[in-house]
């Protein structure tokens, strides 16, 4: 009987053992990663990336989307946040003005909470605001360039899809409040029919139609970067976890957003549409 009572209780003592190293801090099992993303499928295409960039590398991960998954980093239920510089810096500094990708990024970096840390931001892939006007606006305003905006102030009328994110003002220009729409056909229908001069969108917007122009942030930018950006839990990734996420920065760009993001328009899962972007553009290898 005793002995029996011993064997019992070893066993027990290895299932405890077991079941605590299975599980890491975070509460997930450890080894297996949690990209967080939003809930929105442009969110959850960036979180899929992420997820594919790991797994390429032979980590098991998956991506979780939830309302606010900066609150989880900082918890520490998920592993890696992507997101875009500039949205990122204002939740930590709201009204930050800095603009260009470097500077935006470096402040980013300067008011990150306890714990966390940035990867590399991808340079060549951004989605910041942007301006579409007609042909006809662009040639009369003499180019299509933003810089030209300031000299055509006066009488400006701006649309917007509801709820996006969009400049107070551009240069030396205080924009005036937008022409709310419901969804982009309809602004850009307004734009082509002269009842708005410009129609905010993004430069990774998969919708905006051909025969419009957007107008080309230049150098000193006069709308602050959005390039994207993974952050981490601080001294929880290997440093090959870490490799594989910034590996992403060297080969995404903006162009391959919007094509990804023409998919999703069409029905794909985000998974699948980045992995298949992950099969042309191999990492770790």
């Amino acid at each position: 009987m005793i002995a029996d009572r011993l064997a019992v209780l070893v066993l027990a003592a290895v299932l405890a053992t077991a079941g605590c190293a299975s599980t890491g801090s975070t509460g997930h099992r450890r080894g297996e990663l949690v990209v967080g993303s939003q809930p929105d499928s442009e969110s959850v295409l960036l979180g899929a990336v992420y997820t594919g960039a790991l797994r390429s590398y032979g980590f098991p991960t998956h991506t979780e989307s939830m309302p606010d998954p900066l609150a989880e980093l900082d918890s520490g239920k998920v592993d890696v946040v992507p997101g875009f510089t500039g949205r990122m810096l204002q939740v930590f500094q709201p009204g930050a003005t800095v603009r260009s990708d470097q500077q935006v990024y470096r402040a980013m970096v300067g008011v990150l909470p306890e714990g966390i840390a940035a990867g590399d931001y991808a340079t060549a892939a951004e989605d910041k605001p942007a301006l579409a006007v007609t042909r006809s606006t662009a040639k009369a305003w003499g180019g299509s360039e933003l810089s030209e905006l300031p000299r055509h102030c006066d009488g400006l009328v701006v649309g917007a899809t509801a709820g996006a994110r969009t400049p107070e003002k551009v240069s030396r220009c205080r924009l005036p409040p937008v022409h709310e729409f419901a969804e982009a056909a309809a602004m850009f229908a307004a734009l082509r029919a002269g009842q708005v001069t410009a129609a905010w969108t993004s430069t990774a917007a998969p919708d905006v139609p051909a025969d419009l122009v957007v107008l080309v942030d230049g150098k000193p930018a006069l709308v602050q970067a959005e390039n994207v950006v993974p952050l981490y839990r601080r001294n929880e990734l290997t440093d090959r976890q870490v490799l594989a996420i910034n590996e992403v920065a060297g080969v995404l760009d903006t162009a391959a957003l919007v094509a990804m993001r023409r998919e999703l328009m069409a029905g794909a899962n985000p998974q699948t549409v980045a992995d298949g972007w992950l099969n042309e553009h191999p990492l770790g290898r």
